[in-house]
């Protein structure tokens, strides 16, 4: 079912919404117009949606709080035992359910992920440790060599 068509005024008014970064439920109140209609008048004129976050307390943000040392294993095993203990209780909110489900995949991909990173340490210091030895050989080839050139 095809709406009213657009006058070239709305069709101004529209590029200056969006130009000034408006939401789409303010457009589409200004305009006097659905928000389908208002999106796909946009698309059609190539002009980019506006899609603002809610800004409900509960959201999340991406800025996160990096630690300055790692948890141990033991630390993050301990979290997901609190998270177990937890879950055992009765009356828990679908929301609680759902935190102790991520609580409990966070802390097993953290062991995981902190057994590699203690792998690549070790395997890192090896290297050091390796690359140091090679120097040193290849000085003392070096060395010899020169040695040999002047007898």
């Amino acid at each position: 079912m095809k709406g009213k068509p657009w006058t070239r005024e709305q069709e101004k008014q529209l590029r200056e919404l969006v130009d000034s970064r408006e939401s789409l439920e303010v457009i589409a109140s200004k305009i006097g117009k659905s928000r389908a209609a208002i999106k796909m008048k946009m698309q059609r004129l190539g002009l980019e949606v506006v899609v603002r976050k809610p800004t409900d307390s509960r959201t999340t943000t991406s800025k996160l709080v990096l630690p300055v040392e790692l948890p141990t294993v033991e630390e993050a095993l301990k979290m997901l035992a609190g998270a177990l203990r937890k879950a055992c209780e009765a009356n828990l909110s679908k929301v609680e359910v759902q935190r102790l489900q991520v609580v409990s995949n966070l802390a097993r991909s953290y062991k995981e992920f902190f057994a590699e990173y203690v792998d690549y340490r070790g395997i890192e210091a090896e290297l050091v440790e390796y690359r140091k030895e090679y120097e040193q050989l290849a000085k003392k080839a070096q060395d010899n060599a020169v040695k040999s050139a002047k007898t």
